[in-house]
């Protein structure tokens, strides 16, 4: 953990500019192996801080394996652990697994009830204070302290003006958040070791929730639409909420909870809030293919296979790149399916591809920077496209971006 001062997380604090991508494991962490090979993985593929669950004696055993097991691989990525429930008693009873960790996610509606509520808050956060780490207050709607949300409701239904249920559901979320945070710090944990999260499913409900603890507080703030949902209703409902938050300087780190197809990788919510972050054009990760949808003037689906060859073999390039190359992620390739968009787009681009659409000449002219250097035909179009892209990355990338790439493998407490 980087000794950093971390900036607001509202309206006025907050740089955008900074916004780490988070995401998690689906792995049981008591198997050691299993867990190092998907949080390699989510690093690989642009996670800059993976979450991992640390439920059981089991678990807790395993995080220090966990992290000298990356460590050998030459993953530095900060772990965080999740805990719910027994985080007490698994932080005093595995002091490894509290070294090993670069911060504590707790959730105040899962430490305790009645009287232990305090005493057992109080244990993790001590821990955090012991071993120097980040703490996240994480709150979510469906795990919110019953207790404070009876009274509340009770106080509620006394008032001359009673909220409705959902302002009031939101108002017991960000109240617990401060109020934790508030009895984090009079223990004595820095205001700059923790970040706030106020988690629900609903867009709407979301977005009020993050302006609000904007204007309330200057705590980093972690953003994420829990419980999203699996494939593009998923993608789309966290893309809907994060998008709004971001354009007004809301948040400092982003999680995209996506269900995850029964094959389909751990990954792709990386992906998903990578490029949520690039196409806002607040950061980069990967080179992107602008690529147009087809029409009647494309009825040939090369361009389309052209373009996913071309976005994939970009991003499977990167682990590599991303150290070889800084800058390389600032990439814009175009490939387009014919003579009306084809010549503008690739040539806005940094290399553009015309194809032949339906009944043009098969011919391809490629763009680098705006002018024409080449046009390719015959059956190794694919090929010699790609080649001049690997080309252009190796000569116009190479050096020059050494001291930003080790700035960027600093991660502060605000990342965290």
């Amino acid at each position: 953990m980087v000794g950093h001062v971390a900036v607001g997380g509202g309206l006025q604090g907050s740089s955008t500019a900074s916004v780490v991508v988070q995401s998690m494991t689906n792995t049981d962490t008591a198997d050691a192996a299993g867990t190092i090979a998907q949080v390699y993985e989510l690093w690989q593929a642009g996670s800059e801080v993976v979450r991992i669950t640390v439920n059981s004696a089991e678990a807790a055993a395993q995080v220090a394996t966990i992290r000298k097991g990356l460590d050998a691989l030459g993953c530095n990525v900060p772990l965080v652990g999740d805990f719910h429930f027994n985080g007490h008693k698994l932080l005093q009873a595995y002091p490894d697994c509290a070294e090993a960790l670069a911060k504590y996610r707790i959730n105040p509606g899962n430490v305790g009830k009645g009287s232990k509520r305090d005493e057992q808050f109080a244990a993790m956060i001590e821990a955090a204070i012991h071993y120097k780490k980040a703490v996240r207050i994480g709150v979510n709607w469906g795990s919110l302290d019953q207790a404070k949300m009876a009274q509340m409701m009770d106080d509620n239904g006394k008032a001359a003006n009673p909220l409705s249920a959902d302002a009031l559901m939101r108002e017991a979320l960000i109240q617990s958040a401060l109020e934790s945070a508030q009895q984090a710090v009079d223990l004595g944990l820095s205001p700059n070791q923790i970040i706030i999260s106020c988690k629900v499913s609903n867009v709407q409900d979301l977005v009020l929730v993050y302006q609000e603890l904007g204007k309330r507080c200057d705590y980093p703030l972690h953003l994420g639409l829990t419980e999203a949902g699996m494939g593009s209703k998923g993608i789309v409902a966290s893309t809907a909420a994060l998008a709004i938050l971001l354009q007004q300087g809301i948040g400092d780190t982003i999680r995209v909870s996506l269900t995850p197809e029964p094959t389909e990788s751990r990954t792709k919510e990386v992906v998903v809030a990578q490029e949520i972050l690039q196409t806002m054009g607040i950061r980069s990760f990967t080179p992107l293919v602008t690529a147009c949808p087809g029409c009647g003037r494309t009825t040939s689906t090369y361009f389309q296979e052209l373009a996913l060859q071309i976005q994939t073999w970009l991003r499977n390039q990167m682990p590599v790149w991303r150290a070889q190359y800084p800058g390389v992620e600032t990439l814009n390739v175009a490939v387009m399916g014919c003579v009306v968009n084809g010549p503008g787009e690739s040539k806005l681009a940094n290399i553009g591809i015309s194809l032949p659409g339906t009944g043009e000449v098969p011919v391809a002219p490629v763009f680098v920077d705006g002018e024409k250097t080449v046009t390719l035909k015959g059956d190794h179009i694919a090929e010699e496209f790609q080649q001049i892209v690997d080309e252009y990355v190796r000569t116009h990338y190479a050096d020059g971006g050494k001291l930003r790439a080790a700035k960027s493998s600093i991660i502060p407490i605000v990342a965290l």
